[in-house]
């Protein structure tokens, strides 16, 4: 016992039992052994407490000690040690006596750390290793060391089963070198092992639990090997308990630890210069920490191995290899219980570190010595598998707890140092990382928890390049974490991911700073903003624990880098650039020299939008979400300074392929190729069915009639069944190998470089507000300025190998451009929108955040521009057919943008165009095409019309459209009239200006302020609000201007050809684009109730065309086959319209479309030197398709100017301005200068020709229509009113070239000026003009007093000419006729409508008033002309007579104004007379002036006018109107008027005249007098057929064989375009030129069969119609008859007409005929009879020849010439044909009392002039030759079939009568009758017998007085005043020819008045007495006498028959 061991009261108590004690001694050692059993050894205190045992110890020990003698040295030593037992209570570490042990102990190390730090640095222990003995060997078995505090109450229990220290040292051996740089080591063995190591705690509780611990380390004379093994350690620590423990051992250590921490601070280690080779095995390792301010946490894995080397052969060389298994770090509050590991591919939520594998190999070289100059290198190749991590708020307290008990500054001074390092010393370094299957969890308590979930991630690097490469990434949400483990699954199998990326590799090559990304095909991005939420909640949390872990590692530098961070990211602003920087792109006045730039390369692009999806709903989503993620991330930034933003970089955009599509609806494709397979079906089944006729066929001729019908039966069933299956099979099939059509739009881009650059002088809300205003300098800026939320503006470069469009599947490109080049600035602005403009979105983001209100802004983004582009190529192409297919496409893009959110209207497309582009465009095109598809079918590419320019210049600015360049515009057609180029324009500049028609400003697009719809203004009631009211267009004004004035280098001119089938093409090609456009996907079926869109076309209030052109040409042809044509040149013109429309709504309640009503208000044309030609060719259509060189070319018409204006209608005070002294205003006004006309044979045939082809080709269109043979309709209940038409088809119609009709009107053929106004325009007008007939004649013309009425509301026509001639020529005379006219006027009056009995009609009158009318003609009998030039007028002589100075020889050998002077001609109008060989011409006919009038009545009346007419008053007792009252009401008149008429001709101008009356007016084509009698022919064929209808179905059979014609025709056509298409390649080739050669050769046959069948048809047509209307008056016939009206009236009128015969010089005069007062008019009535009146107050014919005896040859007897008395009357009254024979129901002559003075000489010289070269005794025949002459001359046979009919046989104006007299006399020296060559039926006898015969009810003519005077020859006998009287005829009911009339007039004349004159002639001449005294009267000498007496009143009456009575049937002939 040792007392005062630590205290004064302490007791120090040791027993030991058992002790053995053994010394031994060799000589050199020294050897002692002490045994001790037992050793008992306790510390006791005294005191109260009841600790009074401080400590106590039990053990076993066995000590060996070894010493050598002469060294003096311990060499050995063993301690065994065993049943160790020590308990330390609290007391001993409160006790004095480990207080001061610990304070003796360390005094000796000051003194060796001082000797050390003098020294060299060395290794810790090293020295206690050195002063150990050679051999140590320590062994301690079943240890056990109880710490108990509290009296026991809690204690430690540290229990071991082995502890062994072995040390093993060898000095005789070679040390290891160089083990530092200044010591050596010697060879060594240590070993420490530690087995069954427990240390518990109170209750029982593992705290420490160790299995086996073995280290070693071993020295060896070339390395260093250390090794560490341990097993299984479980440490499970509880600061709850073990704090205690902690505490009371602090109070043994605080005394010292302070200064020992600082010496160990001051510590360096020296460098180990020996190989060193260290392995570390770490297995079944569990640490459980449970803090008490922290959750409790885990650490555990299943094996660490470590293996380093340190070698040092000539460079330190450095290699490891570290390998974890199965780590895994648990937090949470159950972490510290030990649970079975988790599951594979499963995540435990509270594992925050989950690591199946890693293992990590480096080495690290670093060269010594001379190769101190290379690199240091190092390599690090790492691989983890099962890498699980989890950030949580628990890990990242735990974390932070851990960090926070570390020693940091160690680490920090490690961190400093290596940095150090690193940047002194350069580094070549490789890393090779793989992961694989790692997940990446972050927890929240609030949001769930989020995976990152990665398959592969691959990092390989190098000094060179870094590549990153990821395989399998998913990003997913687990929104709510209620299960307790997550399945880790494979990428791809991951449910709902928010991200998945199937691959990804990124590259950086340090050496030229690039960086790659390569994404694979496989990226998914499912994003919406509750998970955005959810993702935002996770990455705060994370970065929560992120700043958590920043503050507890340092905790002082946070405010420093918060602090730097501004400075960091300035740095780069202050780099200057380079002195000389390269030039950017585009433009060199860029300011800004160099920019950063992003390069975004692709090789193809594609986006596709699936049928009615709505993408505008999504974008507007999109857009809403992108302002609230802006809201949300940069709402700490918004409350910063605004600093002005950077430059933004550059763009370069390279595409090589981008298509846009939108996909077609699967039900209208599957519709569309259903369609297509059934058509292919039915035409293959109808093979089959073709197949099996003929199969059939060949079994019936084998079999006959052994084959049963039952089997036929079967075998066509069995192909109808077989047919069905096939289509099923094909059904299925359909898409078997051809994929199905989806694209309804496809846009497809090739080759696309786009650079987009920004620059300073236009960067910035100020320097872009500046641009705005440069480029829109029309819009008004507002004056304070404009807000703008985004501005940007680029100066732009792109181009476009090839911009394609295409509408689904059709063969034509909607547009094609290809190699587009652009470039020009482009500017964005969106305005920043008042409180007003701003709209709330709502955002649903569910729990727990609710919804979000986003405030957007609604004012537009609007677009700046100034381009400029060159284009190569441009077509549009565009047709009606593509319509239903644009309406869906249009219903695609609408759901491309969203309507606004302003509840206004929309505005249409150009109004939105208006708002939102703004600025020019300019583009240079060398080609750009406009096709219109001129078909109903989409896929046709060979009909339409082709506009192409060529070298186009096009600038669009606001407002207006200028093209300039060649336009040509072609008809394509599948034809060999293909390639027609029917307008060529070269050097055009068309003008498109438009006004906008708006409330405001059209431009001012600033003041267009959009609302919310919450914040809409009051409106009045019953409109709508309207934000766009002012800038809406209400309507749109086209101004068009085609300018060909511009001058170029080309000699082209503009130039228009025409073909028939052009024309025929152009108005399908019309009717096709005015058709009405079907609705398209509307309705309630298709859920589309939108109101329709307004067409552009019904936007349109005014139009205006302008054309202004140098020159032009105009050819028509009629067709390549015919070779006729007309040209018309014109050398300068001005053409200027203007047009306006009027929108119509539909009557009724069903919703329609408005009706477009466009009506010209103005139109004003200018046309200087206008030549039309006539052209044809001699030969027929060519082999080659084209027009023959060689036409020939006939001068038609040409003058000198063309003057034409159409004004609007004026208003009512505008019209009674112009009444009061203004000239009178009219709608259209034509004004023609030097009208120079001819007409001759060449011409007539070629427009027959033309005409008759275009006749032709309406009869035909007609004749196949389904009109053709609509009949008519009597209804028997309705009044017996007939219709008009009844009068133009009772009668036997002549070809329908002398009978054009209109609908409402009657028939205008009645004069040839009536025709002509048809022609020439189509509305009607009048003139008032003041007449100066006497007032008898006046009252007699109903169409003066007509024209004459003050009730005019429309002037409308008034067509000026002035110095017109026209040079008429005929086929069998040489020479021309001239006339000419100073001034002509026609006009036309439309009257208001007035009520005529009880029906309204509306009057139309015509005035024709011809000035200074003058005849010429050539004298020559042969004139000569020069290379066939033609003779016109000078204009001093067509113009009025004025006062003339003769004081030139030539005025004084010309004849004044008078008839008969001669006037000088020329044939160049350009040149004067003198300068040519000019030929004289005589003037036939003088000054005269000419008066015609035309009144029709129309039913067609203007509804404005209609409602302002009040109806007709209507009396109680209303008597019937008188019939002649009611005559002179709505009758359609024609009257026509000679003043006075001075005539003189010579024989050969007379027979000039008869052949250009003859073969030019009164010309009959053949044919057409051959379509007359087959028209007749087939109309007795109807009238004997016993049932007419039957002549329907032959009709319709001939109506199909027609168009199966036409139908061939076109199918050879397209043939022969194919073949010509084929020879353009290969031209040479003689199978096409042979089969091109037999397709013209059946083409033509074609054609023939055609037009003999279309004749037939039309024939049969008119004929059937006609046969119906018959019938109908037949039934017409039995109702009750009522009043008859009259229905037209004709009037023809000469007040004095003087006719001088001359000779053949034209001087000397023959005789002299004079009439006055000739009036001829005719009535037809309702009835269908009509009237005839000739009346004629005085004539009397003079004879002029010298010495004549008798000088009036004949005249009325009685000299009164009053106005009320006639000289003759020949009325007649003409009933409808019955059977073809014409009917006179009235016939009447009255003629007054004539004096006839006929000489021999003067009767020779008129046959002579008449019949030159006839002799008068040819003429003196017999009766039955000259009947015979009569037959076959034209009067019977050509005159009556013209004037019995009433209306079809046009009336041939004022030279009817004349002509038809003249007809007669040389109808005499026409050939005989032909003899028939086929042979004659009953139905050609018929048709002769009625064309010869007339059915005379009564006839009646009174007796005429006649005095005849006769002087015969110089031996013949004269007579003188002879009194006869014609007795009075009377005829009933006799049915007779003309000339069975005339013979019966001639006998019973003859039979009157040769009696008469026997009688006369005796009692006129008795016998004198001197006779009879000087001469014997014998018989002979009475019969002689008598003889003579007889042949001169032969002569007499046969010259008073054949002067007088043939006039009177030339009045019948024209009369009938």
């Amino acid at each position: 016992m040792v007392l005062k061991v630590a205290t004064s009261e302490s007791l120090w108590h040791i027993q030991i039992r058992e002790s053995s004690f053994l010394l031994d001694s060799d000589g050199k050692r020294l050897k002692c052994e002490v045994s001790l059993n037992q050793i008992n050894s306790k510390v006791l205190k005294s005191g109260q407490l009841e600790d009074t045992c401080l400590a106590e110890l039990s053990l076993a020990l066995k000590l060996c000690l070894e010493v050598g003698i002469s060294s003096r040295q311990l060499k050995v030593i063993a301690v065994d040690m065993w049943t160790l037992h020590a308990e330390l209570h609290e007391g001993l570490f409160h006790s004095q006596l480990l207080r001061q042990s610990p304070s003796l102990a360390p005094k000796p190390v000051p003194c060796s750390e001082v000797t050390e730090n003098l020294a060299e640095p060395a290794l810790p222990g090293l020295y206690l290793l050195q002063q150990l003995p050679d051999q140590v060997k320590v062994k301690m078995e079943i240890t056990s060391v109880v710490l108990s505090m509290n009296s026991q109450k809690r204690h430690l229990n540290w229990t071991l089963k082995l502890l062994q220290f072995l040390y093993h040292r060898d000095e005789d051996q070679l040390p290891l070198r160089s083990f530092t740089a200044n010591s050596d080591m010697a060879q060594m063995n240590t070993e420490l092992v530690l087995k069954d190591g427990l240390l518990l705690s109170q209750s029982r509780q593992r705290i420490v639990c160790l299995n086996s611990l073995k280290a070693s380390v071993q020295v060896t004379t070339i390395d260093l090997l250390a090794s560490l093994v341990l097993n299984t350690c479980i440490i499970h620590y509880r600061h709850q308990e073990f704090s205690h423990w902690l505490h009371m051992l602090a109070l043994e250590t605080q005394g010292s630890s302070s200064s020992v921490l600082t010496q160990r601070k001051k510590r360096t280690f020296p460098q180990i210069l020996a190989p060193i080779i260290f392995s570390t095995s770490i297995s079944n390792v569990n640490v459980s920490i449970q803090l008490g301010d922290t959750p409790p946490f885990a650490l555990g894995f299943n094996s660490i191995s470590l293996d380093y080397q340190h070698l040092r052969p000539q460079s330190i060389h450095q290699r490891g290899v570290l390998t974890v298994d199965h780590l895994c770090w648990r937090v949470g509050s159950d972490s510290h219980i030990q649970r079975a590991p988790h599951p594979p591919n499963m995540h435990v939520w509270g594992e925050a570190l989950v690591l199946d594998s890693f293992t990590l190999q480096g080495s690290y070289n670093q060269p010594l010595g001379l190769s101190s100059t290379q690199s240091d290198t190092l390599f690090l190749d790492c691989t983890i598998r099962g890498l699980q991590v989890e950030a949580s708020d628990t890990c990242a307290q735990c974390l932070s707890r851990i960090l926070s008990l570390m020693d940091i500054q160690s680490g920090k001074s490690a961190v400093s140092r290596e940095s150090s390092f690193g940047e002194s010393v350069s580094l070549l370094w490789k890393v090779d990382l793989k992961v694989e299957d790692m997940n990446l969890f972050t927890l929240s308590a609030l949001v769930g928890a989020s995976e990152v979930r990665l398959d592969t991630l691959t990092i390989l690097g190098s000094a060179e390049t870094s590549t990153v490469g990821v395989q399998g990434l998913v990003l997913a949400l687990v929104k709510s974490v209620t299960e307790k483990m997550q399945p880790c699954c494979k990428a791809p199998d991951i449910p709902t991911p928010v991200l998945s990326l199937s691959m990804l590799s990124i590259t950086y090559h340090s050496s030229i700073r690039s960086l790659e990304v390569q994404c694979g095909a496989g990226l998914t991005l499912l994003w919406s903003p509750p998970d955005h939420m959810y993702l935002y909640q996770h990455v705060l949390a994370t970065l929560h624990c992120r700043d958590l872990l920043r503050a507890t590692l340092f905790p002082e530098t946070v405010p420093l880098l918060a602090l730097e961070t501004p400075e960091a990211a300035s740095e780069p602003e202050g780099h200057l650039p380079e002195p000389c920087p390269p030039k950017r792109l585009l433009n060199l006045t860029l300011e800004t020299l160099r920019n950063r730039v992003w390069l975004l390369s692709l090789g193809s692009v594609s986006v596709e939008f699936p049928y009615q999806y709505d993408f505008s709903r999504t974008l507007d989503e999109a857009v809403g979400v992108q302002k609230w993620l802006k809201g949300l991330h940069r709402g700490t930034h918004a409350q910063a300074s605004p600093s002005p933003a950077p430059l933004p970089p550059d763009l370069l955009l390279k595409v090589q392929h981008f298509s846009w599509v939108f996909l077609d609806d699967i039900f209208e494709v599957k519709l569309r190729d259903n369609y297509e397979l059934m058509k292919d079906e039915s035409k293959e089944s109808a093979k089959r069915l073709q197949l099996l006729d003929a199969k059939v066929a060949a079994l019936r001729k084998q079999h006959g009639e052994l084959l049963p019908a039952r089997k036929i039966e079967e075998l066509y069933a069995s192909l109808e069944h077989k047919n069905i299956e096939i289509y099923i099979q094909r059904s299925r099939r359909l898409y078997g190998n051809t994929p199905m059509r989806r694209a309804l739009l496809t846009w497809s881009l090739a080759g696309l470089e786009l650079v987009a650059l920004a620059d300073v002088s236009f960067h910035g809300p100020e320097r872009v507000v500046e641009q705005v205003q440069e480029l829109d300098p029309g819009s008004p800026f507002p004056a304070e300025g404009v807000d703008l939320v985004i501005q940007w503006c680029r100066m732009l470069k792109c181009s476009v190998k090839t911009f394609l469009v295409r509408i689904r599947d059709y063969p034509r490109y909607l547009f094609e451009i290809r190699d587009w080049r652009l470039m020009g600035r482009l500017v964005g602005t969106e305005q920043s929108g008042q409180p007003c403009s701003r709209r709330r979105q709502i955002l649903h983001l569910g729990l727990p955040w609710g919804n979000v209100a986003v405030e957007r802004n609604m004012p537009p983004l609007k677009f700046y521009h100034d381009f400029r582009s060159e284009i190569f190529q441009y077509t549009v192409v565009w047709g009606p057919c593509w319509d239903p297919a644009w309406t869906l496409i249009s219903q695609s893009v609408d759901l491309l943008t969203k309507p606004s959110a302003d509840p206004s209207p929309p505005l249409p497309w150009w109004d939105k165009s208006r708002l939102l582009f703004h600025g020019d465009w300019h583009m240079d095109i060398e080609q750009a095409n406009l096709h219109q598809l001129a078909t109903e079918d989409p896929y046709n590419t060979t009909e339409n019309m082709h506009w192409e320019w060529s070298h186009l210049s096009f600038h669009w600015k606001p407002g207006q459209f200028v093209f300039k360049g060649d336009l040509d515009v072609n008809v394509r057609t599948a034809s060999k009239y293909d390639d027609c180029c029917f307008l060529h324009l070269p050097d055009l500049c068309m003008t498109l200006d438009l006004q906008w028609l708006c409330h405001g400003n059209p431009h001012d697009h600033h003041g267009v302020t959009l609302r919310a719809p919450e914040f809409l203004p009051e409106v009045p009631l019953g409109q709508l609000h309207d934000s766009y009211r002012a800038f809406r267009s209400e309507n749109l004004n086209l101004s068009i201007k085609m300018d060909l004035t511009r001058h170029s280098g080309t000699i082209s001119q503009p130039r228009i050809l025409l073909y028939s089938s052009t024309l025929r093409w152009m108005q399908n090609f019309w009717a096709t684009w005015t058709s009405v456009t079907r609705p398209i996907c509307r309705g309630k079926l298709f859920n589309n109730l939108k109101p329709s869109k307004k067409k552009l076309g019904q936007h349109y209030k005014q139009l205006s065309y302008t054309a202004l052109f140098p020159q032009l040409q105009v050819h028509y042809w009629a067709s390549f086959a015919q070779q006729r044509g007309i040209q018309i040149e014109c050398s300068q013109g001005h053409v200027f319209t203007r047009g306006t429309q009027r929108l119509i709504p539909q009557a009724g309640t069903v919703m329609r479309r408005l009706i477009s009503d466009w009506s010209v208000t103005q139109m004003v044309s200018d046309l200087s030197q206008v030549t039309v030609h006539l052209m044809a060719s001699p030969t027929e259509e060519n082999a080659d398709h084209c027009l023959d060189p060689l036409v020939t070319k006939t001068h038609l018409l040409s003058l000198s100017s063309l003057t034409y204006q159409r004004h609007s209608n004026r208003t009512a005070e505008e019209e009674l301005s112009t009444r009061v002294g203004d000239p009178a205003f009219h709608t259209h006004q034509l004004h023609l200068v030097d009208l120079r006309a001819s007409w001759t044979t060449t011409n007539r045939d070629i427009a027959f020709g033309l005409y008759d082809g275009y006749k032709k080709a309406a009869v035909l269109k007609r004749n196949l229509s389904t009109e053709a043979l609509k009949g008519l309709k009597i209804d028997p209940q309705m009044p017996a009113k007939k219709p008009k038409q009844s009068v133009l088809t009772s009668a036997p119609a002549p070809p329908p070239v002398s009978t054009p009709s209109f609908s409402g009107q009657p028939d205008k053929g009645s004069s040839g000026g009536a025709y002509m106004l048809q022609k020439l325009i189509e509305e009607t007008d009048r003139f008032v003009v003041f007449t100066e007939e006497e007032s008898g004649v006046s009252d007699q013309l109903c169409g003066i007093a007509a024209c004459q009425t003050d009730d005019i509301y429309n002037r409308n026509c008034l067509i000026e000419l002035v110095n017109c001639q026209m040079v008429l020529r005929g086929a069998e005379t040489e020479g021309c006729v001239i006339v000419s006219a100073a001034k002509a006027q026609l006009l036309q009056c439309q009257h208001h409508p007035a009520w005529y009995g009880d029906t309204l009609k509306q009057k139309t009158s015509w005035t024709c008033l011809l000035d200074g009318m003058q005849y010429f003609a050539t004298t020559e009998s042969s004139p000569t002309e020069q290379d066939g030039r033609q003779l016109w007028l000078e204009v001093k002589n067509i113009e009025e007579h004025r006062q003339r100075s003769l004081d030139s020889v030539q005025e004084l050998m010309e004849s004044g104004q008078a008839v008969g002077g001669m006037v000088t001609t020329t044939t160049d109008w350009n040149q004067p007379a003198e300068a040519q060989q000019a030929q004289q011409v005589q003037r036939i006919i003088s000054r005269c002036s000419c008066r015609m009038y035309y009144i029709s009545y129309s039913h067609d009346i203007d509804p404005e006018l209609a409602t302002q007419i009040k109806p007709p008053e209507v009396h109680e007792n209303q008597e019937k109107e008188d019939l002649l009252k009611k005559q002179e009401g709505a009758v359609d008149t024609f009257t026509l008027i000679h003043h006075e008429l001075e005539i003189s001709t010579n024989p050969a101008q007379y027979a000039m005249i008869l052949d250009i009356v003859n073969n030019l007016l009164l010309h009959v084509e053949p044919k057409r007098k051959e379509h007359s009698e087959k028209k007749q022919r087939v109309r007795f064929q109807l009238e004997i057929s016993s049932n007419p209808e039957e002549q329907r179905s032959s009709i319709l059979h001939l109506q199909e064989a027609v168009r199966q014609h036409v139908a061939q025709i076109r199918q050879l056509e397209k043939q022969m375009y194919s073949i010509m298409k084929s020879l353009q390649d290969d031209s040479k080739n003689e199978n096409l030129l042979d089969l091109n050669q037999k397709l013209q050769l059946q083409l033509n046959q074609e054609k023939a069969n055609l037009q003999l069948e279309s004749e037939e048809l039309n024939i049969l047509i008119r004929c059937f119609k006609d046969f119906q209307l018959q019938q109908a008056n037949k039934m017409e016939l039995r109702k009750q008859q009522e009043d008859v009206s009259v229905v037209r009236r004709t009037e023809f009128y000469f007040a004095q007409a003087r006719w001088r015969l001359t000779e053949e010089d034209g001087q000397l005069g023959i005789a002299e005929l004079e009439l006055q007062r000739f009036l001829y008019s005719k009535v037809n009535k309702s009835d269908d009879t009509a009237e005839h009146l000739l009346e004629l107050g005085w004539f009397t014919m003079n004879n002029l020849l010298p010495n004549a005896v008798y000088k009036v040859v004949l005249r009325p007897q009685s000299s009164c010439q009053s106005g009320r008395q006639l000289a003759l009357r020949l009325f007649s009254k003409v009933r409808p044909p019955v059977g073809g024979i014409s009917v006179k129901e009235h016939f009447e002559v009255n003629v007054v009392p004539l004096t006839i003075q006929l000489t021999h000489q003067f009767f020779h010289r008129i046959m002579g002039f008449f019949f030159p070269g006839r002799s008068v005794e040819d003429d003196e025949v017999g009766d039955e030759e000259d009947k015979s002459k009569l037959v076959t001359t034209g009067i019977p046979v050509v005159k009556p079939r013209q004037l019995i009919a009433t209306d079809d046989a046009a009336p041939l104006g004022p030279g009817k009568g004349v002509a038809q007299g003249l007809n007669r006399s040389s109808g005499v020296r026409r050939s005989f009758r032909k003899v028939p060559e086929h042979p004659v039926d009953d139905i050609d006898k018929m048709k002769e017998r009625a064309a010869m015969n007339n059915s005379f009810i009564y006839i009646k003519i009174p007796q005429v007085p006649l005095c005849v005077s006769y002087k015969g020859e110089k031996n013949s006998v004269d007579w003188g005043d002879l009194n006869l009287v014609l007795p009075c005829l009377e005829y009933h009911n006799n049915t007779w020819t003309w000339l069975d009339f005339a013979m019966a007039v001639k006998r019973d004349s003859r039979k009157a008045l040769v009696a008469q004159v026997i009688k006369e002639k005796l009692r006129l001449k008795p016998a004198t007495g001197s006779e009879v005294r000087g001469k014997l009267e014998t018989k002979s000498d009475l019969n002689m006498q008598q003889q003579e007496e007889e042949e001169k009143a032969r002569l007499l009456i046969g010259l008073s028959v054949g002067n007088k009575n043939p006039g009177k049937k030339s009045i019948f002939g024209r009369r009938k």
